[in-house]
């Protein structure tokens, strides 16, 4: 396993694979205040992939590119906020995309904990550190910790996603579970637009 920084952008030539892992670092909840500060990723293979994201504001081509690919599903967990964080950083709206948390409430409604923890400990007898989950993502050196906490959060994804695809097939709620996912980046684009704490569908 190797972690691989890189300063704004992904390099030329990077293919990920058609299936990668995302999470995003930032400095605060609040899309529009805190701003993104590491993108990391993975395609599965055990390394991890960071883009820096710095505050001089110049775009990302590359990883543009790879959020907006049809072709390319993104795997998130708790990909509401890491797509409207992305759509207001670099204006894309990532799709297709899998959330492994929303999968997790489908399928596991024996709990109510659906954190990456949780979830990597009981599916894949993994313990994930989250130690450095409040440092100074905004830091111009990151260090060795921070980094090794970031590929943290992406290297198990994929093979959650086969873990719940398992359950959710299951359960027969496959078919839902993908509605949810093919609506999130609009879910995403409604809490940037105001509307991140009301339910619109419900009656009053």
């Amino acid at each position: 396993m190797a972690n691989h920084l890189y300063k704004d952008d992904l390099p030329d030539g990077l293919d990920l694979g058609p299936v990668v892992a995302i999470d995003c670092e930032t400095m605060g909840l609040h899309p529009h205040r805190d701003r993104l500060c590491l993108v990391q990723m993975s395609g599965g293979d055990g390394d991890a992939h960071m883009v820096q994201v710095r505050q001089n504001g110049v775009p990302a081509p590359n990883l543009e590119a790879m959020l907006a690919d049809p072709n390319v599903l993104k795997l998130f967990h708790y990909g509401r906020f890491d797509i409207a964080a992305m759509k207001h950083r670099f204006g894309v709206l990532c799709a297709p995309v899998y959330c492994t948390k929303i999968a997790s409430k489908l399928v596991r409604t024996y709990t109510d904990r659906h954190g990456l923890k949780n979830l990597t400990q009981e599916l894949i007898g993994v313990d994930l550190s989250k130690q450095q989950q409040s440092s100074d993502w905004g830091a111009e050196e990151l260090t060795k910790a921070q980094m090794d906490y970031a590929a943290s959060d992406v290297l198990h994804l994929h093979a959650l996603r086969e873990k719940l695809d398992i359950r959710l097939a299951r359960e027969g709620r496959s078919e839902i579970a993908q509605a949810c996912f093919d609506f999130l980046p609009k879910r995403a684009e409604l809490d940037l637009m105001g509307w991140p704490d009301t339910d619109i569908f419900a009656h009053t």
